[in-house]
């Protein structure tokens, strides 16, 4: 008989008998019979294959909500400390002092911009509410420390009134227009009424902003600054900052680059743990789920196979009919995990949203490539054990036991 006639009579009858689905849209035609098998294996058992594919998605999910992270975290390096925070060196004073120590930190050889900065502890009192922050007042032209919109966007400052970071004012319980009590709390040590102004997004840490001179008018002082960012010639930098180091006024110093390679420091032990730990998470369970499932139907299966090769089929053949099943699954539960990840790390950002910093929704393409490797390669892995049991499989044995 024709190879096709008896793989048609060897398949388990179902106990409803009715045509499939592959067979009422006439796709029948385009498949093999191996590749029809396994459809309408899958068909009359939905369940199963529901149950399998959920499984391995919430695997690959778990993969993405753990790696995610890395996305986040390079995100928030780039808003921070590529847009809002572009300079070479943070140079604070021991004591706000006059507007003329710019001139003094522009003449040094290599310095091609200085922005001065004014720096004041403050609480911010709204009714019962208060928090204490650093008040920062900018130049209206500053290019080197800027404060960025939701959209990260820089803004100009108003000449009145005070921006505060989303999270703040989400903490206070404040809009735009709102009156707020600022108290300061160094020198005099005065309390002012202060409109908010506007809204700024902020990845790391909260603060208030002001226009240099409106900060100075409200200290009532005359115009006094607490430091200056810096540009420097990448050649000169290293001299500068030495420099800097010798000047009596100067109480501190920072490099842009060492407080990049400072952050990354301090997460990224963190991160790299946490993304190990979750990816095996994630393959062991995809393992899991592919190896039981495929242990289950090779019980379930065992002598519907074995008479298959009894009767001709090859030890590939048949591993096709059980693994392609379990392949199929696979696939399908992949854009199941990428929707599950997606959802968990919405959840995430959700959670992790506090004072030291806000961990925003970012997914690279790169991440879901990655849930999508490990999850192949855990089925992949398992499929392969399987089929080690499947070519071991004894015919005689089999074909002995009564159903």
């Amino acid at each position: 008989h024709p190879k096709g006639a008896w793989i048609e009579y060897t398949s388990e009858p179902p106990q409803v008998y009715r045509a499939t689905l592959v067979e009422r849209l006439g796709l029948q035609r385009w498949l093999s019979q191996p590749s029809r098998m396994i459809l309408r294996h899958l068909e009359r058992r939905p369940v199963k294959a529901l149950l399998t594919m959920t499984g391995m998605a919430l695997a690959s999910g778990i993969m993405i909500s753990g790696t995610f992270f890395m996305d986040a975290m390079d995100y928030m390096v780039e808003a921070e400390f590529g847009l809002a925070q572009r300079e070479d060196i943070l140079v604070s004073f021991f004591e706000p002092t006059s507007y003329r120590a710019v001139y003094g930190l522009t003449s040094l050889p290599g310095v091609s911009r200085a922005e001065p900065f004014r720096s004041v502890p403050v609480r911010l009192r709204v009714g019962p509410r208060s928090h204490r922050i650093a008040l920062l007042g900018f130049g209206p032209d500053a290019q080197l420390h800027r404060a960025l919109d939701t959209k990260l966007q820089p803004i100009v400052l108003p000449e009145e009134g005070v921006v505060l970071t989303q999270f703040l004012a989400g903490m206070l319980g404040i809009q735009v227009g709102d009156q707020i009590w600022v108290e300061v709390l160094e020198g005099h040590r005065p309390v002012r009424q202060v409109r908010v102004a506007g809204v700024v997004q902020q990845y790391i840490g909260v603060a208030g902003y002001m226009r240099l001179e409106a900060l100075n008018r409200l200290m009532r002082e005359g115009p006094a600054i607490s430091g200056a960012y810096l540009a420097v010639d990448d050649s000169a930098r290293d001299a500068v900052y030495a420099r800097l180091k010798d000047i009596p006024r100067v109480a501190g110093t920072e490099l842009h680059d060492r407080m990049i390679e400072s952050y990354y420091a301090t997460i990224g032990d963190f991160l790299l743990t946490f993304i190990f730990f979750m990816s095996g998470l994630s393959g062991a369970i995809t393992f899991g789920v592919v190896y039981n499932s495929a242990r289950i139907t090779l019980s379930e299966r065992s002598r519907e196979l074995a008479s298959l090769r009894v009767l001709g089929l090859s030890r590939g053949e048949i591993s096709y009919i059980l693994l392609g099943e379990l392949g199929l699954l696979t696939l399908l539960s992949i854009p199941l995990g990428f929707a599950a990840g997606y959802w968990l790390s919405w959840r995430f950002v959700q959670v992790m949203q506090q004072e030291l910093y806000r961990i925003p929704l970012v997914l690279e393409p790169r991440t879901y490539a990655l849930a999508a490797a490990v999850v192949l390669a855990s089925a992949v892995v398992s499929g392969l054990v399987v089929r080690r049991r499947l070519d071991r499989l004894d015919l005689i044995a089999v074909l002995k036991t009564r159903e």
